[in-house]
């Protein structure tokens, strides 16, 4: 026994048994030499759950998975040097989607930082402004002083990762050789009555009486609207069902807002508006005068243009902490309040007197657009890409989780994925948006939440294959569903696509691969799928296996887009007819 393992042991363990007591359950680790006293401490907590990506990249999203199905804290550690790069993407989604992550970086200690030392990088501040904090840690000492220091950050990192907003901090540790702690006697069986947790109490921000009395003041005998963006709270989608029929308010309710899957259906929500807003100009009497948002902006673009028009509409947008998640910037009331209070303060307070019996053409088209849908499917035998949205929402079964991809899948999922009566948690990146880390994040998601499917495109699907080797390592039960149309399928709606010269080689970008082989390296159950008695099949026999599932969808990406028009073009006939 070395006095410097002692010394590192003790500070090093305060601070991880402060992130347990805190809240902290998982933690994600990237193997490395200088992080060794963290990684080693960490596996022998026996309350810390730990999970072990060679792939840092990859690690950082299945963190991010774990922590946005499980709403707690995630600790993720990596070695210094360039591996603590590859955690940006994750940081950034993370950031963005206010997602909280507590990333741990070793470094090299003072003496060998600017010298030219191996695997020395600038660490201070790493990840800038997409992180909530940054504490560029003290080297450890065992002193009543340090121990304080160590245990006090242990909480502090908890409480600003899960203060609202949500999101990720960055602790940097350097550490100096040997890098070995001591392990026995486990630094967490024995007994310390001299060390005391700290407890973390959280408050919910809420609106003085006035001002709920005035809203409902300014919003009363108006023609209202509720939209909903990504919304994963708890207990929040019946309560905004119930607020919307009781204010006769049509709920324009974005697949991520947990209103379409919440277990019950209403006329009030309003699941097809995109297909409506992209066939049609609206006419003057579907025009709100006052739309109150929830959660980030909705995926839809075409809800996006629309509601930017709206010059002379009341806009508020409820959003908790000091995000300003606004980018259309049309909000008139920033409301920064706890949505739960919110809505129960409405519902008490709101008068069937204020009601202006307006939105029935928003239920109509809407009952339309989706009869329209269910006629264009139950008339073919072919399959295309929005029939396999289409039987997805038929076959997730109760309970589920739903992992969509970014581009083109979430876009099919918010057309296609009507409101149903069973519980379906529907999740995705929408913080960045971007195609990376989706398979990792999926898995990681996986082990909270079962069972689990992932729709995903063929070049996000490639871009994390790496993240596969988790599903292999920890024998995770995922069906990926990939649509492999051979390229960027969602550039061909954009106007690049208008553009033929250069459009394959810098769009389109074809890679032609065969995803079988995937399969065959990470032990997953493979389904090729041609037909739509197929893909029936395909879900039927991933539903009975335990492990990763991978189904192959290959779809024509040009023709795809005429598909889309064709449907959207039945649906603007129904609805003129209609008037």
């Amino acid at each position: 026994m070395t006095n410097h393992a002692q010394i590192m042991t003790d500070y090093l363990s305060a601070f991880i048994e402060e992130l347990i007591q805190a809240g902290v359950k998982e933690a994600v680790i990237s193997p490395g030499s200088r992080s060794t006293p963290l990684a080693l401490l960490m596996a022998e907590h026996p309350a810390l759950k730990i999970y072990v990506d060679i792939d840092e990249r990859s690690a950082g999203f299945f963190a991010l998975g774990i922590s946005k199905a499980s709403k707690r804290p995630v600790v993720l550690l990596s070695t210094s040097g360039t591996a603590t790069t590859n955690y940006f993407p994750a940081i950034a989604e993370a950031n963005l989607a206010q997602i909280p992550l507590i990333v741990l970086t070793a470094d090299r200690p003072h003496e060998l930082r600017n010298v030219g030392a191996p695997q020395a990088i600038d660490q201070n501040h790493l990840f800038g402004t997409h992180v909530k904090d940054f504490t560029d840690m003290a080297l450890p000492e065992n002193t009543i002083e340090l121990l304080r220091y160590a245990k006090w950050h242990g909480s502090r990192a908890v409480d600003i990762a899960m203060k609202t907003p949500r999101g990720p901090v960055h602790f940097n540790f350097p550490l100096r050789e040997p890098l070995i702690p001591i392990l026995e006697p486990s630094p967490f069986t024995v007994a310390d009555k001299k060390r005391h947790h700290v407890h973390i109490y959280y408050t919910h921000e809420v609106l003085e009486d006035a001002a709920i009395q005035k809203m409902i003041s300014d919003c009363s005998t108006k023609k209202g609207m509720i939209i909903c963006g990504a919304l994963d709270k708890k207990n929040l989608s019946e309560p905004l069902i119930m607020l919307a029929e009781k204010m006769d308010w049509p709920l324009l309710a974005d697949p991520l807002s947990g209103l379409r899957t919440c277990g019950r259906t209403s006329e009030a929500l309003i699941d097809q508006y995109d297909a409506l807003l992209k066939i049609t100009d609206l006419p003057a009497e579907m025009m709100p005068e006052v739309v109150i948002r929830f959660g980030a902006m909705p995926v839809s673009k075409p809800l996006k243009i629309w509601l930017e028009s709206l010059l002379d509409t009341r806009f508020y947008v409820v959003d908790p902490g000091a995000s300003w998640r606004d980018p259309i910037k049309a909000v008139t009331d920033m409301i920064h309040c706890d949505e739960r209070f919110l809505i129960e303060a409405l519902l008490q307070n709101w008068k069937s007197e204020d009601n202006v019996n307006w939105g029935e053409k928003w239920k109509s088209w809407n009952q339309l657009a989706q009869a329209e849908i269910n006629s264009y499917f139950s008339e073919k035998n072919e399959i295309e890409e929005g029939t396999v949205v289409y039987e997805l929402r038929e076959q997730l079964p109760d309970g589920a989780c739903f992992f969509i991809s970014n581009s083109m899948a979430i876009r099919d999922v918010d057309t296609y994925f009507s409101q149903t009566d069973k519980k379906i948690r529907m999740l995705a990146n929408r913080g960045a948006n971007g195609i990376d880390g989706v398979v990792s994040a999926a898995l990681g998601s996986s082990t909270i939440l079962q069972p689990l499917y992932l729709l995903i495109g063929d070049l996000s699907f490639y871009h994390d294959l790496n993240g596969l080797l988790m599903a292999k390592k920890y024998q995770l039960n995922v069906t990926i569903i990939v649509i492999n149309n051979n390229g960027g399928g969602i550039f061909s709606f954009l106007p690049q696509n208008n553009i033929p010269k250069h459009f394959e080689s810098l769009f389109g970008t074809a890679t032609d691969l065969d995803f079988r082989y995937a399969a065959a390296l990470y032990d997953a159950d493979y389904h090729e799928v041609s037909t739509h008695e197929h893909l029936l099949e395909a879900f039927d026999q991933a539903s009975f296996h335990k492990g990763l599932d991978i189904i192959e969808v290959k779809t024509n990406r040009h023709e795809n887009k005429e598909h889309h028009q064709v449907l959207f073009q039945r649906i603007a006939e129904r609805v003129k007819d209609f008037g």
